[in-house]
């Protein structure tokens, strides 16, 4: 896997709006809730913060693994009235870039992520506890996977 990198991430607050999901429902259009979230938080909240403020897609909240339900915030480290917040964990993580017209280069790393963790002879296991997709500009964005090590 290319450009994968080992970062130490410190702990942060990111604001912004909450649901909970699961993959198998993000798979089909009348049940996905993450695509409509983003709708709302580029129109709800975007128009209050500042400019050039980054954005975070944070996942959280995990029921079991990559088949349970967990959380999704979308949002940033601006604070704001009336919005959730969730705080990453500070730890090691794995990140996966992403380039090109979003969200076809987020929905592709994350294949890339799924792939990665199925090859049984890499040392690190996910933690399931934060992930986030840290979004650098229009046509760049990282995303952060929580790992253990064995």
């Amino acid at each position: 896997m290319p450009n994968i990198k080992k970062i130490d991430v410190t702990s942060k607050t990111i604001y912004g709006l909450k649901t909970r999901t699961k993959n198998a429902d993000e798979m089909n259009v009348d049940t996905q809730k993450i695509a409509p979230l983003w709708g709302k938080f580029y129109e709800e909240v975007v128009p209050k913060l500042q400019e050039g403020t980054q954005f975070y897609g944070l996942y959280s909240g995990y029921e079991s693994d990559a088949s349970g339900m967990f959380d999704v915030l979308v949002g940033s480290e601006q604070e704001s009235e009336g919005l959730d917040s969730i705080t990453l964990q500070e730890g090691r993580y794995l990140r996966f870039p992403a380039h090109g017209q979003m969200p076809q280069a987020i929905i592709d790393a994350w294949n890339q992520v799924w792939a990665y963790f199925e090859d049984p002879s890499i040392d690190e296991r996910r933690a399931y506890e934060t992930d986030f997709e840290h979004y650098i500009s229009e046509d760049e964005a990282h995303i952060y996977i929580g790992v253990h090590y064995f």
